[in-house]
């Protein structure tokens, strides 16, 4: 199987078995309707262990952009490969949205809220704010790269790795995906959300692309500074491209501040 197969295969995976128990949880007469968040950060977790186990000695099992273009800023990984595994990424993320929709064919007419239905396939903000999502989701996938680079940094018991980075998944969920559902992958949200797109969803509303660009850009930022942040604390390798990165990041974040400042002011 060929490094490309691996991550189509294990990107579908992911998005099966997550895109799987968002759908149990939001869908009516779903058995694990309102499961809840720990179930759906629990599940996440899993998700990605599985996948890891399935394709990990095959591509390395990134399964996410962010984790690719990290990786390949810090020069572990070849920049040559990055659009091929960027691109099975997306397309195993899209069919594994399909799959999803196929499992739960009969639920999608019994649920009538159109933001349910694309919360199956797309992350949906708690509260839309550009600069704030941006944030958390920049946040949330800083300390997966940092996470897994400092994972990689250890011995284990052979077969256990894939186990605690899916326990990582977990933590970053319970703490940080609160906010925006914690895409903290690029291809999580949006080979899914063009598969919301052109399936035809009973009921279904707006695929919402005017958000779809933040669990884009956030991850991808918040990877590139992970990777870098890392090798300049450990291995003492401070380049230009952590302070443009940095820089970029520290006046979304500015910029989170001083909009919610506002707000609070008009809201005295």
């Amino acid at each position: 199987m060929s490094e490309y197969l691996g991550e189509f295969i294990g990107t579908l995976i992911l998005i099966a078995f997550g895109d799987g128990v968002v759908a149990g949880i939001v869908l009516k007469k779903s058995k694990a309707e309102a499961g809840g968040w720990l179930l759906a950060c629990i599940a996440w977790g899993m998700a990605v262990t599985l996948a890891i186990y399935a394709v990990g000695n095959i591509s390395g099992a990134h399964i996410n952009p962010a984790v690719t273009l990290g990786f390949a800023a810090v020069g572990v990984f070849p920049w040559e490969k990055v659009p091929g595994y960027i691109t099975a990424q997306v397309l195993g993320a899209f069919t594994g949205g399909i799959i999803v929709w196929l499992n739960y064919l009969p639920h999608w007419s019994r649920t009538g809220d159109k933001a349910s239905k694309l919360e199956v396939f797309s992350t949906i903000p708690a509260i839309r704010s550009y600069p704030s999502n941006l944030t958390s989701e920049m946040l949330g996938t800083f300390f997966l790269i940092f996470g897994l680079l400092f994972i990689g940094a250890n011995d284990f018991t052979e077969g256990l790795n894939p186990i605690v980075v899916g326990a990582l998944i977990s933590a970053i969920g319970f703490s940080f995906g609160g906010t925006t559902g914690f895409a903290i992958n690029p291809a999580r949200d949006f080979g899914p959300r063009i598969a919301h797109t052109l399936l035809p969803i009973h009921g279904k509303g707006s695929s919402d692309w005017s958000y779809a660009w933040v669990p884009v850009i956030g991850p991808i930022l918040g990877g590139l500074n992970g990777g870098l942040v890392y090798y300049a604390l450990f291995d003492h390798k401070v380049t230009l491209s952590l302070w443009i990165v940095s820089a970029v990041s520290l006046l979304i974040i500015f910029y989170a501040f001083m909009q919610n400042k506002n707000l609070n002011k008009q809201h005295l």
